[in-house]
């Protein structure tokens, strides 16, 4: 497997690898050994869907050291954090929508770890046989909520709030990607995951001797310094190193 894709083709709900922009349907489960047609599936009227389906979205704050030092934080002894509602997931080529015009609400580029298997208490150097993949993802935040509010679950929650995708790419190394974030063709965040101060297997480590995690369920790595408001009219986009970027508009 490579870039797993998640469809629809009028009612019908499909997952496809995707090879050079065409799509393979898979046969079987895509957290098992699944099989794929070898005839590739006509685009038209495919429409491409958020890339998993998670039970829990888990995001990770202050992550990154650029990031930190453009804060002024303090780098912190264990990962830090939270959940992030599902109904928060947007596909890519979606609208972010805007809760409150007079509020501030900025864009945060993320890496995504998605989970393969059931896992709890694993060490760091087994984590990465229960990931699944990475993905691009933002993690939309309302500022103004945020900073009047001790837990941000609320403040980046929002309907929209967690544009995802557009595929999994499940044979990739996550620990030196560039990740870059686009407004209206102007680059606003420029950085590499080697910047990451817990990496990815470290944080699938940690967050498991805490809680379950299941097939699906999506880890979002934090975010580098540049981070910046948006105003409805602009166009998002996030470019990692090696997968399919993430485009998404505002309204």
């Amino acid at each position: 497997m490579a870039a797993i894709g998640r469809f629809s083709k009028g009612d019908e709900i499909f997952y496809a690898k995707v090879v050079d922009g065409e799509i393979f349907r898979l046969i079987g489960d895509v957290f098992g050994s699944p099989s794929y047609e070898r005839k590739p599936t006509p685009r038209k009227g495919v429409k491409t869907l958020v890339p998993i389906v998670p039970s829990k979205i888990i995001a990770v704050g202050i992550n990154y050291l650029d990031h930190a030092r453009e804060m002024g934080r303090e780098l912190p002894k264990e990962p830090l954090f939270w959940f992030k509602a599902t109904t928060s997931l947007l596909a890519d080529g979606g609208k972010i929508e805007i809760p409150f015009a007079n509020h501030r609400t900025d864009f945060e580029a993320e890496l995504a770890i998605v989970i393969g298997r059931k896992i709890r208490n694993v060490t760091p150097t087994t984590a990465a046989r229960y990931i699944f993949g990475y993905t691009a993802a933002q993690d939309i935040s309302d500022r103004t909520i945020q900073k009047a509010e001790s837990q941000w679950a609320r403040c980046k929650s929002f309907d929209t709030f967690t544009p995802l995708g557009p595929f999994v790419e499940t044979k990739i190394d996550p620990n030196e990607l560039s990740i870059q974030q686009f407004q209206n063709g102007q680059l606003r965040q420029n950085s590499s995951t080697k910047q990451l101060i817990f990496k990815p297997a470290e944080l699938v480590s940690f967050i498991s001797t805490n809680l379950t995690l299941l097939p699906g369920d999506v880890i979002l790595t934090g975010t580098p310094s540049g981070v910046g408001p948006i105003q409805s009219g602009d166009k998002l986009e996030v470019r990692i190193q090696g997968m399919a970027p993430l485009v998404n508009t505002v309204r």
